[in-house]
Protein backbone atom coordinates (compact mmCIF):
# COMPACT_ATOMS: atom_id res chain seq x y z
CA UNK A 1 0.00 0.00 0.00
CA UNK A 2 3.05 2.28 0.17
CA UNK A 3 2.54 3.96 -3.17
CA UNK A 4 3.27 7.45 -4.34
CA UNK A 5 0.68 9.72 -5.88
CA UNK A 6 1.58 10.74 -9.43
CA UNK A 7 0.12 13.87 -10.94
CA UNK A 8 -0.22 14.62 -14.64
CA UNK A 9 -1.19 18.14 -15.64
CA UNK A 10 -3.61 18.16 -18.53
CA UNK A 11 -3.50 21.87 -19.38
CA UNK A 12 -0.46 23.14 -21.13
CA UNK A 13 1.27 24.97 -23.54
CA UNK A 14 2.33 27.41 -28.66
CA UNK A 15 3.89 24.92 -30.74
CA UNK A 16 7.62 25.09 -31.44
CA UNK A 17 9.71 22.40 -33.03
CA UNK A 18 13.43 21.86 -32.66
CA UNK A 19 15.44 22.33 -29.44
CA UNK A 20 13.79 22.67 -26.07
CA UNK A 21 12.99 26.22 -25.06
CA UNK A 22 11.63 27.43 -21.70
CA UNK A 23 7.90 27.74 -22.21
CA UNK A 24 6.51 29.02 -18.91
CA UNK A 25 3.35 27.95 -17.13
CA UNK A 26 1.11 29.81 -19.58
CA UNK A 27 2.35 27.88 -22.61
CA UNK A 28 -0.49 26.40 -24.68
CA UNK A 29 0.03 24.39 -27.88
CA UNK A 30 -1.51 26.14 -30.89
CA UNK A 31 -1.94 22.78 -32.61
CA UNK A 32 -5.00 21.17 -31.03
CA UNK A 33 -3.88 17.72 -32.17
CA UNK A 34 -0.82 18.00 -29.93
CA UNK A 35 -2.93 18.36 -26.81
CA UNK A 36 -5.40 15.73 -28.02
CA UNK A 37 -2.59 13.24 -28.53
CA UNK A 38 -1.30 13.88 -25.03
CA UNK A 39 -4.73 13.54 -23.45
CA UNK A 40 -5.46 10.34 -25.33
CA UNK A 41 -2.04 9.03 -24.36
CA UNK A 42 -2.87 9.63 -20.71
CA UNK A 43 -6.22 7.87 -21.05
CA UNK A 44 -4.57 4.83 -22.65
CA UNK A 45 -1.98 4.88 -19.86
CA UNK A 46 -4.75 4.72 -17.27
CA UNK A 47 -6.14 1.69 -19.12
CA UNK A 48 -2.63 0.14 -19.03
CA UNK A 49 -2.52 0.09 -22.83
CA UNK A 50 1.03 1.28 -22.69
CA UNK A 51 2.02 0.66 -26.32
CA UNK A 52 -0.79 2.85 -27.66
CA UNK A 53 -0.22 5.45 -24.94
CA UNK A 54 3.46 5.64 -25.81
CA UNK A 55 2.78 6.22 -29.50
CA UNK A 56 0.28 9.01 -28.73
CA UNK A 57 2.68 10.76 -26.38
CA UNK A 58 5.59 10.37 -28.80
CA UNK A 59 3.45 11.90 -31.54
CA UNK A 60 2.60 14.85 -29.29
CA UNK A 61 6.29 15.47 -28.66
CA UNK A 62 7.27 14.98 -32.30
CA UNK A 63 4.88 17.77 -33.17
CA UNK A 64 5.79 19.97 -30.21
CA UNK A 65 8.99 19.08 -28.30
CA UNK A 66 8.42 22.10 -26.02
CA UNK A 67 5.21 20.72 -24.53
CA UNK A 68 6.25 20.37 -20.89
CA UNK A 69 3.26 18.39 -19.68
CA UNK A 70 3.73 15.86 -22.48
CA UNK A 71 7.30 15.31 -21.26
CA UNK A 72 5.87 14.82 -17.77
CA UNK A 73 3.28 12.35 -19.01
CA UNK A 74 5.71 10.28 -21.05
CA UNK A 75 8.17 10.30 -18.12
CA UNK A 76 5.44 8.78 -15.93
CA UNK A 77 4.78 6.16 -18.60
CA UNK A 78 8.45 5.28 -19.01
CA UNK A 79 8.73 4.99 -15.24
CA UNK A 80 5.77 2.61 -15.10
CA UNK A 81 7.24 0.31 -17.74
CA UNK A 82 10.70 0.32 -16.19
CA UNK A 83 12.54 2.54 -18.67
CA UNK A 84 14.38 4.49 -15.98
CA UNK A 85 16.86 6.40 -18.14
CA UNK A 86 14.18 7.63 -20.52
CA UNK A 87 11.93 8.57 -17.60
CA UNK A 88 14.68 10.68 -16.04
CA UNK A 89 15.46 12.35 -19.38
CA UNK A 90 11.85 13.40 -19.86
CA UNK A 91 11.36 14.52 -16.25
CA UNK A 92 14.41 16.76 -16.66
CA UNK A 93 13.09 18.07 -19.98
CA UNK A 94 9.73 18.79 -18.35
CA UNK A 95 11.36 20.79 -15.57
CA UNK A 96 13.59 22.64 -18.02
CA UNK A 97 10.44 23.77 -19.78
CA UNK A 98 8.33 24.31 -16.67
CA UNK A 99 10.67 24.87 -13.71
CA UNK A 100 7.88 26.05 -11.39
CA UNK A 101 5.38 23.30 -12.16
CA UNK A 102 4.49 21.64 -8.87
CA UNK A 103 3.02 18.48 -10.37
CA UNK A 104 6.22 17.78 -12.26
CA UNK A 105 8.32 18.39 -9.15
CA UNK A 106 6.06 15.97 -7.24
CA UNK A 107 6.43 13.26 -9.87
CA UNK A 108 10.17 13.72 -10.19
CA UNK A 109 10.49 13.62 -6.41
CA UNK A 110 8.85 10.21 -6.13
CA UNK A 111 10.92 8.97 -9.09
CA UNK A 112 14.15 10.03 -7.35
CA UNK A 113 12.97 8.46 -4.11
CA UNK A 114 12.53 5.10 -5.81
CA UNK A 115 16.16 5.39 -6.90
CA UNK A 116 17.22 6.01 -3.29
CA UNK A 117 18.18 9.62 -3.94
CA UNK A 118 16.54 10.76 -0.73
CA UNK A 119 17.82 14.34 -0.42
CA UNK A 120 17.17 15.22 -4.05
CA UNK A 121 13.68 13.73 -3.81
CA UNK A 122 12.92 15.77 -0.69
CA UNK A 123 14.08 18.96 -2.41
CA UNK A 124 11.68 18.41 -5.31
CA UNK A 125 8.74 17.65 -3.01
CA UNK A 126 9.42 20.90 -1.17
CA UNK A 127 9.69 22.81 -4.45
CA UNK A 128 6.25 21.48 -5.34
CA UNK A 129 4.89 22.70 -2.01
CA UNK A 130 6.49 26.16 -2.03
CA UNK A 131 4.34 27.38 -4.93
CA UNK A 132 1.70 29.55 -3.17
CA UNK A 133 -0.78 28.99 -6.01
CA UNK A 134 -0.56 25.20 -5.87
CA UNK A 135 -3.96 23.73 -5.05
CA UNK A 136 -2.93 20.33 -3.65
CA UNK A 137 0.23 20.73 -1.52
CA UNK A 138 -1.03 18.00 0.80
CA UNK A 139 -0.12 15.44 -1.88
CA UNK A 140 3.64 16.17 -2.12
CA UNK A 141 3.74 16.40 1.68
CA UNK A 142 2.33 12.85 1.85
CA UNK A 143 4.74 11.66 -0.85
CA UNK A 144 7.63 13.23 1.03
CA UNK A 145 6.47 11.30 4.10
CA UNK A 146 6.42 8.01 2.20
CA UNK A 147 9.90 8.75 0.92
CA UNK A 148 11.08 9.44 4.45
CA UNK A 149 9.62 6.08 5.52
CA UNK A 150 11.58 4.36 2.75
CA UNK A 151 14.66 6.03 4.17
CA UNK A 152 13.75 4.84 7.70
CA UNK A 153 13.29 8.43 8.88
CA UNK A 154 10.07 8.08 10.86
CA UNK A 155 10.38 11.44 12.59
CA UNK A 156 10.50 13.34 9.31
CA UNK A 157 7.69 11.18 7.94
CA UNK A 158 5.44 12.07 10.87
CA UNK A 159 6.15 15.80 10.47
CA UNK A 160 5.20 15.65 6.79
CA UNK A 161 2.08 13.55 7.41
CA UNK A 162 0.83 16.01 10.02
CA UNK A 163 1.43 18.91 7.63
CA UNK A 164 -0.47 17.04 4.92
CA UNK A 165 -3.43 16.53 7.25
CA UNK A 166 -3.37 20.14 8.41
CA UNK A 167 -3.96 21.11 4.79
CA UNK A 168 -6.43 18.31 4.00
CA UNK A 169 -7.80 16.57 7.12
CA UNK A 170 -9.65 13.97 5.03
CA UNK A 171 -6.70 12.88 2.90
CA UNK A 172 -6.95 9.09 3.04
CA UNK A 173 -3.34 8.25 2.22
CA UNK A 174 -1.98 10.46 5.00
CA UNK A 175 -4.58 9.14 7.46
CA UNK A 176 -3.62 5.54 6.78
CA UNK A 177 0.11 6.11 7.07
CA UNK A 178 -0.02 8.18 10.23
CA UNK A 179 -2.22 5.48 11.76
CA UNK A 180 0.38 2.88 10.75
CA UNK A 181 3.21 5.02 12.10
CA UNK A 182 1.39 5.65 15.38
CA UNK A 183 0.86 1.90 15.78
CA UNK A 184 4.55 1.19 15.19
CA UNK A 185 5.40 3.76 17.88
CA UNK A 186 2.96 2.03 20.26
CA UNK A 187 0.55 4.96 20.38
CA UNK A 188 -2.34 2.58 19.95
CA UNK A 189 -5.28 4.81 20.84
CA UNK A 190 -4.01 7.53 18.53
CA UNK A 191 -3.52 4.94 15.82
CA UNK A 192 -7.12 3.76 16.28
CA UNK A 193 -8.41 7.33 16.05
CA UNK A 194 -6.59 7.96 12.77
CA UNK A 195 -7.81 4.66 11.34
CA UNK A 196 -11.38 5.59 12.26
CA UNK A 197 -10.95 8.86 10.37
CA UNK A 198 -9.55 6.88 7.45
CA UNK A 199 -12.64 4.65 7.29
CA UNK A 200 -14.85 7.74 7.13
CA UNK A 201 -13.33 8.71 3.77
CA UNK A 202 -12.16 5.41 2.23
CA UNK A 203 -13.12 1.77 1.87
CA UNK A 204 -11.11 -0.75 3.86
CA UNK A 205 -8.20 -2.44 2.12
CA UNK A 206 -6.43 -5.60 3.20
CA UNK A 207 -3.71 -3.39 4.70
CA UNK A 208 -6.12 -1.23 6.71
CA UNK A 209 -8.04 -4.26 8.01
CA UNK A 210 -4.81 -5.91 9.11
CA UNK A 211 -3.77 -2.68 10.80
CA UNK A 212 -7.15 -2.51 12.57
CA UNK A 213 -6.73 -6.10 13.78
CA UNK A 214 -3.28 -5.32 15.15
CA UNK A 215 -4.44 -2.13 16.88
CA UNK A 216 -7.37 -3.82 18.63
CA UNK A 217 -5.17 -6.74 19.63
CA UNK A 218 -2.65 -4.33 21.14
CA UNK A 219 -5.49 -2.56 23.00
CA UNK A 220 -6.71 -5.94 24.31
CA UNK A 221 -10.05 -5.74 22.51
CA UNK A 222 -10.46 -9.30 21.19
CA UNK A 223 -14.04 -8.79 19.98
CA UNK A 224 -13.10 -5.81 17.82
CA UNK A 225 -9.99 -7.59 16.61
CA UNK A 226 -12.14 -10.56 15.60
CA UNK A 227 -14.38 -8.28 13.50
CA UNK A 228 -11.39 -7.02 11.56
CA UNK A 229 -10.10 -10.57 11.14
CA UNK A 230 -13.44 -11.77 9.77
CA UNK A 231 -13.60 -8.92 7.24
CA UNK A 232 -10.04 -9.61 6.15
CA UNK A 233 -10.74 -13.31 5.65
CA UNK A 234 -13.97 -12.58 3.81
CA UNK A 235 -12.91 -9.72 1.57
CA UNK A 236 -9.23 -10.47 0.91
CA UNK A 237 -8.68 -14.21 1.37
CA UNK A 238 -5.68 -14.29 -0.99
CA UNK A 239 -3.92 -11.25 0.43
CA UNK A 240 -0.54 -11.23 2.14
CA UNK A 241 -2.26 -9.69 5.16
CA UNK A 242 -4.63 -12.65 5.45
CA UNK A 243 -1.66 -15.01 5.26
CA UNK A 244 -0.12 -13.08 8.15
CA UNK A 245 -3.40 -13.39 10.06
CA UNK A 246 -3.41 -17.16 9.54
CA UNK A 247 0.17 -17.41 10.78
CA UNK A 248 -0.68 -15.26 13.81
CA UNK A 249 -3.65 -17.53 14.61
CA UNK A 250 -1.45 -20.64 14.44
CA UNK A 251 1.02 -19.10 16.86
CA UNK A 252 -1.63 -18.59 19.55
CA UNK A 253 -1.75 -21.28 22.27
Amino acid sequence: MRHFILLILLISSTSHCGTLKPSGDDYVPNNKMVENNMLRGIEYMKLEKYDIALERLKEALRTDPNYGEAHNAIAVLYEQIGRTELAQEHYENALQLKPKNSDIHNNYGQFLCKLGRWQAADEHFLKAIENPLYRTPHIPYANAALCALRNQDKNKAEVYLRKSLQLEPRFESALYWISQLSYEQQRYQESRDYLKRYTQVAEHTAASLWLGYQIETALNNPEEAAKYAEQLRSLYPDSEQNRQLIMRSREKP
